[in-house]
């Protein structure tokens, strides 16, 4: 047996969680695991706008052809403009979803720089460290809250990773004030920033969203910029995403953009073409754009009502849930060990991501009490 010494594959938890809560019959399970929203009656939904996108592709599409591994280009350039229009040097390629343009940046990055560290702070998303650490770069990890103490020690060229809206897990953002910290931070240290944006248009707004990143256009040189359409244009089995690459002079921007091509040709030849398709007759067409920012507009108010609605519960236990009323987008994390999260799927059929993490969309208005409720006869049990 050739392959004899792998041993072994570590599973992966999100996907095991996700087949088990599927082969749970229970009727009233409550799935809070898996990261897609969903709508008052349990489903994800496909856009109207997405829809009649589609259906205009259809009627109007003469071949299949390659697109080359750069992508569409012409969406490239219309997600740039409706997600962070700016007038510095950009360029970027069409990637598999959020995460495909994160492995290339990784790439990227430790092919100009072997042996260069990544700074990111935890938790943050269970992806992030695999990623990483298969592109080769040391990946330097701390807690949320020392990131700025920790980048003290960072060496010029080294890179950081930002997610720009609604963190994923904790769904706590940073104020003005911290991110003009990390510029100061990032400037002082000569450090590249990776920007993690996959959730635009769920949090505080569409433009909201993008003052992370606005804060850091207008003063770091350096930016990779990963962007996912998957959640905002709920395209997510079609892997929607882009690489953009923001440098001072437009002969560097062109240069790293020949890597990233090149690094896309080796990895995965070309990106497929259809949701991308999809966003940009979405984006070209004024009147099919107004109807997908008043269905995104929808999606974020409800998941605004569902925090509201958790936090006014107060204290459960020992779980303080009024916090969730200051955090954005999907997710949260409860701070509930192991034994409460196996209670809460075991008993209740509740199912939660690791380490306390919920899917806020994953609710509905009619199922919020029955979450408290699980949660509250969890805790007593454990502490009896």
């Amino acid at each position: 047996m050739p392959f004899r010494n792998l041993g072994a594959a570590a599973p992966d938890a999100p996907s095991a969680l996700m087949i088990r809560c599927r082969a749970d019959l229970r009727s009233r399970k409550l799935d809070l695991g898996v990261s897609v929203y969903r709508d008052t009656l349990g489903q994800t939904p496909i856009f109207a706008a997405v829809k009649r996108a589609e259906a205009e592709l259809l009627s109007s599409r003469s071949s299949k052809t390659y697109l080359g591994s750069e992508g569409d280009q012409e969406f490239v350039a219309l997600l740039a403009a409706e997600a962070f229009s700016m007038d510095r040097p950009i360029a970027g390629l069409q990637t598999i979803g959020g995460t495909g343009g994160l492995r290339l940046a990784g790439d990227l990055l430790a092919r100009t720089a072997p042996g260069r560290r990544l700074w990111l702070g935890a938790p943050t998303w269970a992806n992030h460290l695999p990623i990483f650490s298969a592109c080769g770069l040391q990946v330097a990890s701390c807690a949320n809250h020392k990131l700025l103490d920790a980048l003290q020690a960072a060496a010029p060229g080294d890179a950081v990773l930002i997610q720009a809206c609604c963190h994923n897990p904790t769904g706590l953002d940073g104020t003005a004030a911290y991110w003009d910290a990390l510029v100061d931070v990032v400037l002082a240290r000569g450090l590249v920033v990776l920007v993690d944006f996959a959730y635009q248009g769920l949090g505080n707004g569409w433009r909201e969203d993008c003052m992370a990143l606005l804060h850091l256009l207008e003063r770091v040189p350096n930016l990779l910029i990963a962007y996912s359409c998957d959640k905002n244009f709920g395209l997510y089995r079609e892997r929607v995403g882009a690489l953009f690459v923001v440098c001072p002079k437009p002969a560097e921007v062109h240069s790293l953009l020949g890597h990233l091509i090149a690094l896309a040709r080796v990895n995965y030849s070309m990106p497929p073409d259809h949701g991308a398709a999809v966003v940009r007759c979405i984006l070209e067409s004024p009147a099919l754009k107004q109807v997908w920012r008043f269905e995104l507009e929808a999606m974020r108010t409800r998941i605004r009502r569902l925090r509201a609605a958790l936090a006014a519960y107060g204290r459960v236990g020992a779980v303080d849930l009024s916090q969730l009323d200051r955090g954005t987008g999907m997710f949260a994390l409860l701070p509930i060990g192991p034994a409460a999260i196996d209670r809460l799927r075991s008993e209740f059929g509740v199912y939660l991501g690791p380490e306390g993490r919920i899917n806020i969309a994953g609710l509905a208005e009619d199922t919020v009490h029955l979450f408290v409720d699980a949660l509250d006869q969890v805790q007593e049990r454990l502490a009896g």
